[in-house]
């Protein structure tokens, strides 16, 4: 971890200085908070090295030797390993889809500060569906001012508009993310051939499936969101038909893929290594480190096909997982009996 923050900390130096970040919220809400998410990133790979060195250390000494020869099974052997890899699986499913999601939103607020904009605005004349049968529209939505011009909302019911809604600005009222103030609007309210419309000045609503992130983008906002906030976005982008679904898709994906790599990768390993070799400790950690950076390019040729559409998402996250079992098998049919 001290090696990844110096690293980042090298990158991204400069824009510290140049935005005078205070020194405290460095270390505090940037570095402290990227531990856990740094973690949870290479865990897979932590745990690989781990298994190699542990074991390899033990052929090396014909331990693995002794401990077959009196008896016990290969996977009475591999037990510890299974039960330990069960474990740290579900510390890094904890850890990717609930705690750092909250870490992320200090770290992410702080990098939107002082490192780089994450948040974008959606353009002019945004139009989209927040419901089944509910549309709204905004001319231009200002983020500094948090308002949007030209607002309108509409409402169906079998196809035929039933209410509709015109306004010259909507603000957000930031003490509630559906809370919303309307000037200057018109409501028309539409039953059959009958019409009721109904002018005022300023009007204080809550609109339950608007709020003011629906109208810019912000970068990688998956990472701040549970799995079930997660899969409650993905539902809604599908409604909606908003673009770059798949992003959120394959993100949601590779939560549960990646700790599930933690087994895998373990029972390579420790396949690997139980075998004493000549060359010792620095061949199995030679295959070792090839098959670890293997499988991190697996997993981004992956992410690339999915996001891309090449293939189905839940397949781009899960084909390196697949390969890696079957090469799992093998390994385990040559380890030592």
């Amino acid at each position: 971890m001290m090696i990844v923050i110096v690293f980042d900390l090298s990158e991204n130096i400069d824009a510290f200085l140049k935005h005078d970040a205070p020194w405290q919220r460095v270390v505090v809400d940037y570095y402290l908070t990227s531990i856990p998410y740094y973690i949870n990133q290479f865990i897979h790979l932590f745990v690989f090295i781990s298994v190699i060195l542990f074991t390899s250390k033990m052929a090396n000494h014909s331990e693995v030797v002794a401990v077959l020869s009196n008896g016990v099974s290969f996977w009475r052997f591999l037990k510890p390993y299974i039960i330990g890899a069960f474990l740290l699986t579900l510390m890094s499913l904890y850890l990717g889809n609930f705690l750092n999601p909250n870490m992320n939103e200090i770290r992410r607020k702080f990098k939107d500060e002082y490192i780089e904009r994450l948040t974008k605005s959606s353009g002019r004349n945004i139009h989209f569906q927040t419901d089944k049968d509910e549309f709204v529209y905004v001319s231009l939505y200002d983020l500094n001012k948090d308002l949007g011009y030209r607002f309108s909302i509409e409402r169906y019911k079998d196809n035929v508009m039933t209410y509709k809604m015109a306004s010259d600005v909507i603000y957000h009222d930031t003490t509630d993310e559906h809370k919303w103030r309307i000037d200057f609007y018109t409501e028309r309210f539409l039953d059959g051939d009958r019409e009721r419309i109904v002018n005022g000045r300023r009007l204080d609503t809550i609109i339950p499936n608007l709020s003011s992130t629906d109208f810019y983008n912000m970068k990688e906002d998956f990472e701040e969101m549970d799995f079930m906030e997660l899969r409650s976005h993905i539902q809604m982008m599908r409604l909606r038909g908003t673009e770059g679904i798949r992003n959120y898709e394959v993100e949601m994906h590779q939560r549960m893929a990646q700790p599930v790599a933690i087994l895998i990768l373990t029972l390579i390993g420790a396949a690997l290594s139980s075998r004493k070799i000549r060359g010792g400790m620095g061949m199995h950690l030679g295959f070792g480190i090839t098959i670890a950076f293997a499988y991190v390019l697996f997993v981004q040729i992956g992410k690339a096909f999915g996001v891309n559409g090449v293939v189905s998402t839940a397949l781009a996250a899960w084909a390196p997982n697949i390969l890696y079992a079957l090469l799992a098998v093998y390994f385990l049919a040559k380890a030592p009996k």
